[in-house]
């Protein structure tokens, strides 16, 4: 190719999340923690897979569901990747086993396999594809990137933070959400905040502080290197900060850790300013921390406390307006590991009004512990030949909140034998899950079988598939 495709971004999205749900509140009354979830956390509802579904039946529902809605020709397709941090099969990759949808129209001429780091291989999955798309081995083919994981703890602490679900992203130029090309910046180094050495268990092991410490410090990093980025790009003499940013979107754990992040950036605006921010009177709260630096901050637990507090109080007016609409998913689902940054994106577009997203530029925050870390954007309907484009996307995921109404609530000690059942039960063989079929939305695919060789057999909830075991 002789020049850059045009518009390069996201052509349209399709979104699973799982059927069954707990209440926080009640969950935290059972485990005897009261409003150290729904107050503490900030989270509402929890959902969660039981034996019937897995990483395999999750991506085949998401991917069969964008193809059937978006009426995708499979021979259009030219890549596929999944990233994913919910490990089945160490050798066999996801995106072997979606490539089953693609068996009827023998198309099997499909780049891409797995990208695997915590919550961050959907986002490398994705520079992938568009990288693909902006170079020379690009076929003029659509690409499509799933993001998806099951995210359970042992019981404990951590618990109340799992979740889960699928994205599906179908990428190509002329797009109406496009990726503002040079805008973006990464940070990884090495290290244990939460990681899954035991192979033969789907539970991790987590450092609390240490994973809240990484994720504040690669967001300091990149938010660093994203302002000085777009401050080139933009041609601005004045510095970088939340004011330039229309609307910001994160990883999402838990919801209160966006809220201290939004305040982080306060932080890191109010010290980059200077003796300038004398000026700004958002930053007075501010000024008994001027002579730290953002490491610093980090030294003494009680004044990280403290001033992580003061920052949430400088940036409430800015989370409220640029930050909270995207925490719909998280609050309802949450943490969907690597799907939840861009279950954020989604929970934007459908909490605001499409005509007030319009050229606006939407700045996501990517993380994944271990720990690789990105800052990137997004523009959204950047101008007017997008426009039916644009209005068709964000009609096409107005069904979520249906979703979310249609699930069904499980109490927390049915919700406990569940996840008992997945952890006695994962990766075994001559299997068949316990959990009814019945408990998915229609249309999903489930996990029938794994025979004594370990192979998998999908079916699909109310949709027959000519008879045929997948």
């Amino acid at each position: 190719m002789t020049h850059w495709p045009e518009d390069v971004g996201i052509l349209a999205c399709e979104v699973y999340i799982p059927y069954l749900f707990v209440e926080q509140e009640k969950l935290e009354t059972f485990d005897g923690v009261k409003g150290k979830y729904t107050i503490g956390l900030g989270q509402k509802r929890m959902g969660f897979c039981g034996d019937q579904e897995d990483i395999n039946s999750l991506c085949l529902t998401v991917v069969q569901n964008l193809m059937d809605k978006q009426n995708i020709d499979p021979k259009d397709v030219g890549r596929m990747e999944v990233g994913t941090e919910t490990i089945i099969d160490h050798s066999k990759s996801v995106k072997t086993v979606l490539m089953q949808l693609f068996e009827e129209s023998g198309n099997t001429n499909i780049e891409g396999v797995d990208t695997t780091n915590a919550c961050y291989g959907g986002t490398s999955a994705l520079f992938n594809a568009v990288n693909w798309i902006e170079s020379s081995s690009w076929d003029g083919r659509l690409a499509i990137v799933v993001i998806a994981d099951i995210g359970v703890y042992a019981a404990g602490n951590a618990r109340c933070t799992g979740g889960g679900g699928a994205i599906a992203l179908v990428l190509g130029p002329n797009a109406p959400i496009v990726f503002d090309r040079g805008l973006k910046a990464t940070h990884m180094m090495h290290a244990y905040d939460f990681y899954k050495p035991k192979l033969a268990s789907e539970y991790p092991i987590v450092d609390s502080q240490l994973s809240v410490k990484s994720y504040l410090s690669a967001l300091d990093k990149c938010y660093q290197a994203y302002g000085s980025k777009f401050s080139k790009f933009s041609g601005q003499e004045n510095l970088f900060s939340l004011d330039c940013i229309d609307y910001m979107v994160f990883h999402t754990p838990y919801c209160k850790l966006i809220e201290k992040s939004i305040g982080r950036c306060m932080l890191n605006d109010f010290m980059n300013a200077g003796n300038n921010n004398t000026l700004m009177p958002q930053y007075s709260l501010l000024e008994k921390y001027r002579d730290f630096t953002l490491d610093k901050t980090f030294d003494d637990p009680l004044v990280f406390k403290e001033i992580e507090r003061t920052s949430v109080q400088c940036s409430k007016s800015i989370y409220e307006a640029k930050t909270k609409p995207s925490t719909l998913l998280a609050t309802n689902i949450g943490n969907m590991y690597t799907a939840s940054l861009y279950g954020s994106l989604v929970s934007l577009l459908i909490s605001m009004n499409s005509n007030d997203l319009i050229k606006k530029r939407v700045v996501l925050f990517s993380y994944g512990s271990g720990l690789a870390s990105s800052m990137f954007s997004v523009t959204l309907c950047p101008n007017e030949k997008l426009l039916p484009k644009f209005h068709a996307l964000i009609d096409s995921l107005k069904n979520i909140r249906v979703m979310l109404d249609c699930r069904k609530e499980v109490e927390p000690k049915k919700f406990v034998e569940i996840l008992e059942i997945r952890e006695k039960y994962h990766n075994a063989c001559n299997y068949e899950p316990s959990c009814s079929s019945g408990d998915l939305f229609p249309g999903s695919f489930f996990l029938k079988r794994v025979d004594e060789k370990y192979r998998r057999y999908y079916g699909r909830n109310e949709v027959l598939m000519n008879g045929k075991e997948h």
